[in-house]
């Protein structure tokens, strides 16, 4: 019962934000149609309930344009409220869509990776009630799993589907990023802390690529793409300080970030179709790199 209520608060936000605006007889037309209803209307009393329960579930305000009598998601709060909004308003979408497809689902074809399910809603509890959390950890260059690692979660993360957990250790004093896929045996402790003053979510990770960092500093980057890999760049930049400069048979991309392996590794991954144009030390990183894969093969 609880699943099917949630999927019906998935339809309306995904009916409503596809249509930017709609009136509740549209939006009632559609959902009769739809596989939720059973052929039943949406009662306003049950409409008026979805709406709170919209709110409760997701953060996502469904209003009402007085002027207009249309139905549309409430956009207002800070960039940081709208990127949350936005992915879950896309995972949503993209979950009610799918819940949708068991007649095809045997041509839906799914990238099977790790899950944190299971552990993602403990650290965010214990980010709410400011408390540490202490677990296992099994990291991926490492053969033995290292236990009672205390933590105080700052926030987490995702990156490339996998989710991470970055806080301050205990017994190291310093601030670390913890994959939660290799946490296990997690338990949030009665210990509570404060986040330090002045400390940003948004702007620790806003020098790196992805989820390395470094103590470095940030250096003028420049990449050479083709004019086809280009088009990739434009469509998912790799860091938001990203600018082009279009040639004819290529694109000059420009960033300002941290040399990371991280980064370095994304270079490499587009092979010949990319070319470090500046600084000098990435390039002898890249070139460093290449020369050991092509020894592998020697």
């Amino acid at each position: 019962m609880a699943r099917n209520l949630i999927n019906k608060y998935i339809w309306i936000i995904d009916t409503i934000q596809r249509h930017g605006r709609i009136t509740r007889d549209e939006l009632n037309r559609l959902w009769v149609k739809s596989s939720l209803s059973d052929g039943e209307p949406l009662a306003r009393r049950t409409f008026y309930n979805y709406r709170q329960g919209i709110l409760d579930t997701f953060n996502v305000a469904v209003e009402c344009d007085q002027g207009t009598f249309e139905y549309y998601i409430d956009t207002s709060g800070s960039e940081q409220d709208g990127r949350l909004r936005n992915w879950l308003l896309d995972a949503a979408s993209m979950s009610g869509m799918l819940s949708d497809s068991h007649d095809v689902s045997d041509r839906i074809v799914l990238e099977d990776v790790p899950s944190a399910r299971g552990n993602l809603p403990v650290v965010i509890q214990a980010m709410k009630e400011s408390c540490r959390l202490c677990f296992s950890y099994r990291a991926y260059n490492r053969v033995n799993t290292k236990r009672n690692i205390v933590v105080e979660p700052y926030f987490v993360r995702i990156f490339k589907q996998l989710w991470y957990v970055i806080g301050y250790n205990i017994k190291d004093a310093m601030i670390k990023t913890y994959s939660l896929d290799r946490m296990s045996d997690v338990t949030i402790r009665n210990e509570h802390f404060e986040v330090p003053a002045g400390f940003s979510a948004a702007d620790y990770f806003k020098d790196c690529f992805g989820i390395m960092q470094s103590k470095g500093e940030p250096k003028d980057v420049v990449l050479k793409a083709s004019s086809n890999q280009a088009k990739y760049f434009r469509a998912l930049p790799l860091h938001h300080s990203q600018s082009e400069e279009v040639h004819d048979s290529y694109s000059l991309f420009h960033y300002h970030l941290l040399i990371t392996y991280d980064f370095i590794q994304e270079i490499l991954s587009h092979g010949s179709q990319v070319e470090v144009i500046a600084p000098p030390e990435l390039k002898a990183m890249v070139v460093n790199e290449l020369r050991t894969a092509l020894a592998n093969y020697g």
